[in-house]
């Protein structure tokens, strides 16, 4: 089911009451694998199936793994990878991989023909593959006793909150939260409902307004300007930003009221400074799983780090995240983008430090750090145009009339207005202006957040003020948002 329908409120209401009804509460991490199980089989229920198989796989492999020793631990370890990244790939890439492989062979002339397999991609299965593995390698590492009672694996692995698109969960951080006591507690309540209705607004005011403007500019390149595809570029920075980061929130909410602290999978990355910095505040769980099962295994495998070894591991591991985005082209081009962003930023360090020194920004931190968050928004954005597109194609052809802009910059600007704008993207110019003003709101109140160093603004105020910050958000999702119109853009991956 949704996080934004009907059907997860009245669902979120009944576990809450049955949960902290329960008693004694070492009864209530069953409830919550029942409801779990429950949550994801509204979507299409035999593809649980699959899930237990994962489960059942790992949980054993896991005790073996502790068990053993010298070549048969490196065995068993490795036959997990080959279940996870197996089932993984025969769901989410053997098409792929078949299409392409069809492909050169028909331009090589050779014999080769496969049959694509016509199965759905069950929901979550990139983000249960990742958890599922970290728990195995933080065992064969020794980092993480095997767990000895399946339901609680089963429900680390399953737990609705996080269930669908993460946060990713590392064993260490998780598993000794499902063998705790976690009485009512009020504060934690009020919280986790906070950050609920504050990721109900991100999504359903934010995100799902600016979608009907960059869908439709979409649909529309060939009859679109350069300029206004540029701001369609910037829209979907923030829609992917406002539907992710809402998810995370509606996440981190859900299990807060039932007492679980959850991984913050987001910390303002649009105020980066850079490309790096951005990855290290944006989609944090994956970037970080990324970093630790992969480019450091990768940076340390040889006798000793070079500069050559850093820079390939660093663009592999990107190229990497792009195709865990999913089986198409323009995900890879985005990660091999992000890639050769941060080998480039590297190689040139010394430059731009020349630079910097000789227009003096050094002089003039304030602008210094404004050029910064610019450049590194715009790559961003420009990055993100392959992520949005359909094929490479049409992110080509977006590419070629944006530049096209911004080579003729003085006449693409000439006559233009913000009700010319409204008119490119098919909607009233009170429509448009809306959902300008809901991303300065929501910069506003994120700056906020930063500043104060926490997502709960008003718990030192007075009561009063805080439930006109709860009124506020209620009402924008009540009057502006629609339960059920549209899904999460990451429930796909």
């Amino acid at each position: 089911m949704l996080f934004n329908s009907t059907q997860f409120l009245i669902f979120f209401a009944t576990l809450f009451i049955v949960y902290y009804s329960i008693t004694p509460d070492r009864h209530r991490p069953k409830l919550l694998l029942l409801a779990s199980c429950y949550f994801y089989m509204a979507y299409i229920p035999k593809f649980i199936l699959i899930l237990f198989f994962i489960i059942v796989a790992d949980f054993f492999l896991a005790q073996w793994i502790a068990k053993s020793a010298g070549r048969k631990r490196k065995l068993f370890l490795l036959a997990s990878i080959a279940v996870n990244i197996g089932t993984l790939f025969f769901f989410k890439y053997f098409n792929f991989f078949t299409e392409n492989a069809t492909a050169l062979a028909e331009l090589r002339h050779w014999n080769y023909s496969v049959t694509l397999v016509q199965a759905a991609l069950p929901l979550g299965l990139s983000f249960h593959v990742f958890q599922s593995l970290s728990y195995v390698i933080e065992v064969y590492r020794g980092k993480q006793e095997p767990e000895h009672s399946i339901g609680i694996y089963a429900l680390y692995v399953m737990f609705f909150s996080q269930l669908v698109a993460g946060p990713i969960e590392r064993p260490g951080h998780m598993l000794p939260q499902f063998h705790k006591s976690h009485p009512f507690d009020p504060l934690k309540v009020r919280h986790g409902f906070e950050l609920m209705v504050w990721g109900f607004f991100k999504k359903l005011v934010i995100a799902d307004k600016i979608a009907l403007l960059v869908d439709y500019a979409h649909a529309n390149v060939k009859r679109t300007s350069g300029t206004t595809l540029i701001v369609t570029a910037i829209l979907f920075s923030y829609q992917l930003y406002a539907d992710f980061s809402g998810y995370s929130d509606i996440a981190l909410g859900s299990a807060l009221v039932f007492g679980y602290d959850l991984t913050a999978n987001f910390n303002r990355p649009f105020a980066s400074r850079s490309i790096a910095a951005f990855w290290r505040r944006w989609h944090i769980s994956l970037s970080s799983w990324l970093r630790d099962y992969l480019y450091h295994p990768m940076v340390f495998s040889g006798k000793r780090v070079t500069k050559p070894r850093i820079y390939l591991s660093l663009f592999l591991t990107f190229a990497l995240i792009g195709l865990w985005h999913g089986a198409n082209w323009t995900y890879v081009v985005f990660g091999v983008l992000h890639g050769t962003y941060l080998v480039v930023s590297l190689l040139t360090t010394n430059i731009r430090k020349e630079i910097v020194a000789f227009f003096r920004l050094d002089k003039l931190p304030s602008l210094h750090h404004f050029l910064q968050v610019l450049s590194m928004f715009a790559l961003v954005s420009l990055s993100f145009v392959f992520f949005r597109s359909l094929n490479i194609s049409e992110a080509l052809l977006i590419l070629s009339k944006m530049g096209d802009a911004v080579l003729h910059l003085w006449p693409s600007v000439q006559g233009l207005s913000f009700a010319s704008i409204a008119a490119e993207f098919g909607t009233p110019v009170r429509s448009a202006s809306a959902i300008f003003v809901a991303i300065i709101f929501l910069e506003a109140i994120q700056y906020w957040q930063g500043k104060e160093e926490t997502p709960f603004l008003f718990d030192q105020v007075n009561p009063s003020i805080r439930y006109c910050w709860y009124y506020v958000l209620i009402l924008g999702v009540l009057r502006f948002g629609y339960l059920g119109a549209s899904t999460f853009i990451y429930f796909k991956f």
